[in-house]
């Protein structure tokens, strides 16, 4: 049995989406030059007002944050400072060659406005490096704007100095080059992914005009967001990072699926019917696939602004984009799109490829799908189990899942300055990591004398670097310091953790604590990195739980069937808590080190769990919502509840396959970007697609729903009149 559609409604009761399809079928230029003038000015809109980034302050948060809040108020802010080190290739050392490399360093540095002051060199305890450290001049927020000369500057010291290695590291440089290369390589991932998509397309509709459509729709989408996400940063600050190639993903993903969803139901309709009219087949494909894009579009959103929950700024920047471009790719493809497809004309049925044929009484049957629904109808309790056990055993890990921030230790060891830090670090102990106190009292001797006694009951400490001399520097009123306590180890190193625990729990406070009236906190990135892995923590179960009561009110509001609303938010979550499991057990562990190509951390980035839960979560929402619309349109249409399950899901199956191949396409191209973080949320995500279309769309949701029928809960409002009577 097939569903008929109705004819289109009259004018009077045509929805908003009908009437806007109709207008831009009938007046195609007029739709497609909106189009393109609304791109343009969005764009060059946002390129002229320019991105408003967020203040350095914004990114404090925990003890470490409230460390730096009082540094900044006394002046006591750390100084950005780079790190040039002298080696020789051969490993011994010329005492005399890099004396004259150093005082060429020395001498060029100074000559720069960038550079406040180069200190004194420092020749390591073996004998095999010099040191200089280059202070800039700058406010460290300001300082990555300005690292470019003083990298160029090493480089010039280096040519002319070709027997010795030198090289230059810190903060600065280092996400200089981190930066570039980030940037280089997801500029590779769009290269490889693009013209996948477009052979994908081209499969999917045997037509490359056709294909080219989808494609279109959401590369304009995503440049008009990219200029609309400019503007509104001045509003809501933009984070920087990966936050556009956050908002390119999302777009890429709801731009070809809205647009596959749309254009594959014109042509079913055109099949349907024997070969309607194209202008008829668009305002009936608005009257369905129209309405199933809005409630999609709406949900997803609704589902997106969870992320301001998280009271971060990172999480605020990529929710404010993905739903911007989310909006962006819903209203190209209720205006643009019929437009588009009026132009093309009858030319919409496109080719046969490979001679595949389908006729007006099955549109689209062959098979393939209805054998692989066949067990899940007729076995539903075991095709159920067997699914729940496949996504639960990937699941499973995810109960070991543990977080961190990423530090220079899992940074790529192929950069130079990544490189030349570990030398740094292994020469000179005491200049990797260290711990920030930071203190204000009234009583400034009181307070000098705490801070006298917390660096010397740290001396001998194994979990601390030995110093020269106390590393303090004091506020011009005397009323401030901030101690730094070097350690010799990475900020994901267990024993940095340990340290920090005995400075804020035991050392800091029987010290400095004991000044009357103070007021401290420890700052420093094994801090900062703690700080916010627990804040992110602390905030995942109240985003997933906003986010979870959402799906179900917009599922329960679209489709009036609390039981499938609770089914839909149940399935969604499944491929998400799958994904984490993966996560736990491929980058916890080494076992998968030489298939990726990463070297494992021990725990997953603090961002990654929420970064794959919005974005996943989003999409099989998406997938969901065309799916369940489907079924109920069949239902609708007088299907029994087992033959709008099978007509649903055959229905839509094309169109969910597709756009998760295409997007499977794009998050296994960022597990080769050589960065942990890049490839978590790659392997996540696209292990994530991958099951949500195979193991929950196939088995689990068809089964699930016949069980629901079994069960008689089948929704009185999905039966048709005859059904009824």
């Amino acid at each position: 049995m097939h569903t008929q559609t109705a004819p289109p409604p009259t004018a009077a009761k045509r929805p908003p989406t009908v009437r806007v399809a109709a207008w831009s079928a009938a007046n195609p230029w007029k739709a497609m030059l909106a189009w393109a003038v609304f791109v343009a000015v969005c764009f060059g809109a946002g390129t002229a007002a320019g991105t408003h980034q967020v203040a350095f302050s914004d990114f404090w948060i925990g003890e470490a944050g409230d460390a730096e809040t009082i540094a900044l108020e006394h002046g006591l802010t750390a100084p950005a400072v780079e790190r040039i080190l002298i080696t020789s290739p051969t490993g011994d050392l010329d005492p005399e060659a890099a004396a004259a490399a150093a005082a060429d360093v020395t001498a060029r540095m100074n000559a720069l406005d960038e550079v406040a002051d180069v200190a004194a060199p420092v020749t390591a305890a073996s004998g095999d490096a010099v040191l200089l450290a280059v202070t800039m001049s700058m406010p460290a927020h300001e300082a990555g704007d300005h690292i470019d000369p003083l990298l160029e500057t090493t480089a010039a010291v280096q040519e002319a100095h070709p027997g010795l290695d030198i090289a230059e590291t810190g903060s600065k440089s280092i996400s200089s080059e981190l930066d570039d290369q980030l940037g280089t390589q997801l500029g590779q991932v769009e290269r490889f992914t693009l013209p996948i998509t477009l052979a994908i397309l081209f499969i999917v509709f045997g037509s490359l005009l056709l294909a080219g459509v989808p494609l279109a729709l959401a590369i304009t989408s995503i440049i008009a967001a990219l200029g609309a996400y400019a503007l509104a940063s001045h509003f809501f600050p933009d984070a920087g990072g990966a936050v556009t190639s956050v908002l390119a993903m999302i777009g890429m993903a709801v731009g070809v699926d809205y647009s596959l969803f749309y254009l594959k139901r014109v042509r079913e309709e055109r099949r349907r019917t024997g070969g309607l009219d194209p202008a008829a087949a668009i305002e009936h494909a608005a009257a369905t696939a129209g309405r199933t894009i809005v409630t999609s579009g709406i949900a997803v959103i609704v589902s997106l602004a969870g992320l301001y929950l998280v009271d971060d700024v990172i999480f605020s920047s990529i929710a404010t984009a993905c739903i911007i471009v989310v909006a962006i790719a819903m209203i190209s493809s209720l205006t643009v799109l019929p437009a588009m497809l009026a132009k093309i004309g009858r030319r919409i049925d496109g080719g046969r490829l490979l001679r595949r044929k389908t006729t007006a009484a099955t549109p689209g049957e062959g098979r393939f799908w209805p054998a692989l629904l066949r067990p899940s109808l007729r076995h539903p309790v075991a095709t159920a189990v067997i699914g729940l056990a496949v996504i639960g055993g990937l699941a499973l890990p995810a109960l070991t899942m543990t977080t961190s921030v990423e530090g220079k230790e899992t940074f790529p060891k192929s950069l130079g300055t990544i490189a030349a830090y570990d030398d740094l670090v292994a020469e000179f102990p005491a200049e990797g990591l260290s711990h920030s106190v930071v203190a204000q009292a009234d009583d400034a001797a009181a307070l000098a004398a705490a801070a006298a006694e917390l660096e010397e009951r740290t001396r001998g400490d194994a979990l601390f670097a030995a110093t020269d001399a106390p590393r303090v520097a004091v506020s011009d009123d005397g009323t401030a310091i901030r101690l730094e306590l070097p350690i010799p180890y990475a900020t994901s190193d267990p024993r940095a953790a340990e340290s920090l625990a005995l400075l804020r729990d035991d050392l800091v406070p029987d010290t400095v604590g004991q000044v009357p009236g103070v007021a401290y906190a420890v700052s420093g990135e094994p801090a900062y990195a703690k700080d916010y892995a627990d804040h992110q923590s602390q905030r995942l179960f109240l985003v997933v739980g906003f986010v979870l009561l959402a799906t179900v009110v917009m599922m329960l509001i679209a489709f009036r069937s609390l039981v499938f609303a609770l089914l839909s938010m149940v399935l969604n979550l499944l491929s998400t808590l799958a994904a984490w499991g993966a996560l736990a057990l491929v980058f916890q562990h080494t076992w998968a080190e030489g298939l990726l190509h990463f070297d494992s951390p021990g725990f997953v980035g603090s961002r990654t769990p929420l970064m794959v839960f919005a974005i996943l979560f989003g999409l099989s929402l998406d997938y969901q919502v065309f799916v369940m619309s489907r079924i109920r349109e069949a239902a609708l249409g007088g299907a029994a509840p087992r033959e709008a399950i099978r007509q649903g899901i055959r229905s839509s199956a094309s169109v969910v396959t597709s756009a998760a191949v295409i997007m499977m396409s794009v998050f296994v191209a960022f597990v080769f970007i050589d960065r942990i973080e890049m490839k978590q949320l790659g392997l996540a995500l696209a292990l994530g697609v991958l099951l949500d279309a195979v193991v929950v769309r196939v088995m689990l949701l068809p089964a699930l729903m016949a069980l629901v029928d079994r069960a008689g809960r089948w929704p009185r409002t999905w039966k048709s009149i005859e059904q009824r009577a």
